[in-house]
């Protein structure tokens, strides 16, 4: 890990003093260890396999207990607040972990959780670690019922709880752009108050970057599906399209072509046949608010073939000239060409259009 990467990593969760946060938890009654806290480093710095350093940073920047315990996955909900998006989650995109979890015996890097009060049925809810929890309930339902979700329970406020998830999903590649660019518009109204100034100091972002996230998250879900995946909706190129849907009219083109594009993508994916991949559809949500411009000029004379493929259009006739567009692979021969043409200035000067006025 770059030495940026480990000073922002240890410095993330670390609380402005006085700040309210939240202190990790412990609870003997259904904990199987419960295991003395690490020192901290001398350097101080925080990073996902120091968990216990981090969480104690939330709330006082002392470690005092860490608790872990072994869990019924069913009794343990995804809390709402994490980026990651639970029902896109399968056997095949957790297939590594699953393999590695029973390869070892069972899951050996617990995940986050806190209690909840009052649920029925739920005693815990996933702070950190939702595909560590799909892995274990895929296991549980697949043979082997006695695989226990190892977790660490800690008390946290929501802020706290977000920053935390925050800090383990930027370091896991599988997290999408769009993931976390909804979860961060997410936690901007609940924890920030729409500050964005406040949440980038939070979360130790640029107010550029963030700004740009959140630009991204606004992109609407009929112009998502257009692409092969939410996945493919990745931060660089998908921003100068969250800035042309800010156009009314250019919103209006560009949505008109992702539903054409979804239309299309569900055909392939019908046929079993090959998507169209993300860089195309962006070139072509891009393109749509000019080739509607194009499209509503009035065409001021057409000519079909007898084989039903256009042959000459008139594009405009103003002062300056007449600007006409042959078509290839019309079939028409020249000699019929010729005739349509003069059929078409004949048409614009009755018209008053024509090359003599």
């Amino acid at each position: 890990m770059a030495a940026k990467q480990t000073d922002y990593l240890a410095g993330l969760l670390d609380d402005e003093p006085g700040d309210p946060g939240s202190r990790s938890s412990a609870s003997a009654q259904d904990s199987p260890t419960s295991e003395p806290s690490l020192p901290r480093s001398r350097s101080g710095a925080t990073t996902l396999l120091s968990r216990e350093s981090a969480l104690a940073r939330v709330a006082s920047g002392e470690v005092r207990q860490v608790t872990q315990v072994l869990l019924d996955p069913s009794r343990v909900r995804i809390w709402l607040g994490n980026a990651r998006i639970y029902g896109d989650l399968s056997e095949d995109s957790c297939r590594e972990l699953i393999s590695s979890i029973l390869a070892e015996g069972g899951q050996k890097v617990p995940a986050v959780v806190r209690r909840v009060e009052g649920v029925p049925d739920i005693d815990y809810e996933v702070i950190a670690g939702t595909r560590r929890h799909f892995a274990v309930s895929w296991l549980r339902n697949n043979a082997y019922p006695e695989m226990r979700f190892l977790a660490q329970v800690a008390d946290l406020n929501d802020e706290a709880a977000f920053r935390l998830a925050d800090l383990e999903n930027r370091a896991r590649r599988d997290v999408t752009d769009l993931e976390r660019a909804r979860n961060y518009a997410a936690a901007l109204e609940r924890h920030y108050g729409a500050h964005q100034t406040r949440m980038a100091e939070r979360l130790r972002l640029s107010k550029g970057w963030l700004s740009k996230l959140l630009k991204v998250a606004a992109i609407p879900d009929v112009v998502i599906s257009a692409f092969a995946s939410p996945a493919d909706v990745q931060l660089k190129p998908a921003y100068p399209l969250a800035q042309a849907l800010d156009n009314d009219a250019a919103a209006d083109a560009i949505i008109g072509e992702a539903r054409r594009i979804a239309d299309e993508q569900r055909t392939l994916r019908d046929r079993r046949q090959p998507l169209i991949p993300a860089p195309e559809v962006l070139r072509r949500l891009l393109a749509a608010p000019t080739a509607r411009s194009s499209e509503e000029r009035p065409e001021l004379f057409r000519w079909i073939t007898p084989m039903g493929r256009p042959g000459l259009t008139v594009l405009s006739a103003n002062r300056q000239g007449v600007t006409v567009r042959l078509h290839a692979g019309s079939g028409a021969s020249l000699g019929q060409l010729a005739d349509v043409l003069r059929e078409a200035l004949r048409d614009l000067e009755r018209n008053g259009m024509g090359l003599q006025r």
